[in-house]
């Protein structure tokens, strides 16, 4: 069997399996009827498909878990809006949607767009500090700055954080010639597993209390990712109303669980 050569932080990328066009529309079906394990059985079939468009990527400075992440939304929006009444086979109309997807987030490609005068005051303190030094020896105080820019003190720490590049949880940070250790394994989960599990059971039953509607915006907005944008335009709506609907649905949820 080929290796990928896209290596994906806790998967095996040689053991996914891949369908056939008859075993994708047969779960197709079963998908419209309302079985949701057919669409993660979908999902799951085609995550190859996503990795061998990753390998245009691999020569970038992006991490691949990351850009694995966005791919497989692009593939869940193909899955949603697939019809199959056309003829065409999944991978077809799924690639243009993963690659979008993923050229999306290299063009953005961080995880906080900051607006140009945020910077441009970063770049003012900055400029103001080293004039300072060299002048008086030592950097100004943070009210000295504030006094001088005619700024909040506040806005001194956001403007600076602005220069910095967000780092991913899977990022590397140490490697003796054995197992990498990531940002990831360095941070504590401090929940409790029984806790989890009984609050998740309780979510459960809520969720098949509510609302079909409700609880389908729920599912779209907080499971698949979608926007409400995304949902309105499948359901017809305003967003406005979908904005109303999660509002409502989540209320409802709360009052079930507590």
């Amino acid at each position: 069997m080929a290796k990928y050569k896209v290596d994906i932080t806790g998967i095996n990328t040689n053991e996914l399996k891949t369908l056939t066009n008859e075993k994708t529309m047969e779960l197709f079906t079963k998908m419209q009827n309302g079985d949701e394990l057919a669409k993660i059985e979908l999902v799951n079939g085609n995550l190859k498909l996503v990795l061998s468009i990753l390998k245009r990527f691999s020569n970038n400075k992006y991490n691949m878990d990351d850009l694995f992440q966005v791919g497989v939304i692009g593939l869940i929006k193909a899955i949603n809006n697939f019809d199959t009444s056309l003829g065409l086979r999944l991978s077809t109309y799924a690639v243009p949607l993963i690659v979008g997807e993923v050229k999306r987030y290299i063009r953005d490609n961080t995880s906080v767009r900051v607006s140009r005068s945020v910077k441009d005051l970063a770049y003012k303190i900055l400029k103001f500090q080293d004039e300072y030094q060299g002048e008086h020896g030592y950097l100004p105080t943070n009210v000295e700055i504030s006094n001088y820019l005619g700024i909040d003190e506040y806005e001194i720490a956001y403007a600076l954080d602005s220069l910095k590049d967000p780092m991913s949880i899977f990022e590397p940070i140490f490697n003796d010639g054995g197992d990498t250790i990531y940002l990831s394994d360095q941070i504590a989960d401090v929940k409790d597993v029984n806790t989890d599990r009984d609050m998740l059971i309780s979510l459960h039953r809520a969720l098949q209390k509510i609302k079909d509607r409700e609880k389908d915006v729920l599912i779209s907005r907080f499971i698949v990712g979608k926007t409400q944008m995304e949902i309105a335009d499948n359901l017809g709506i305003s967003q406005a109303q979908v904005s109303r609907i999660e509002k409502t649905a989540i209320e409802n949820v709360r009052k079930l669980i507590k």
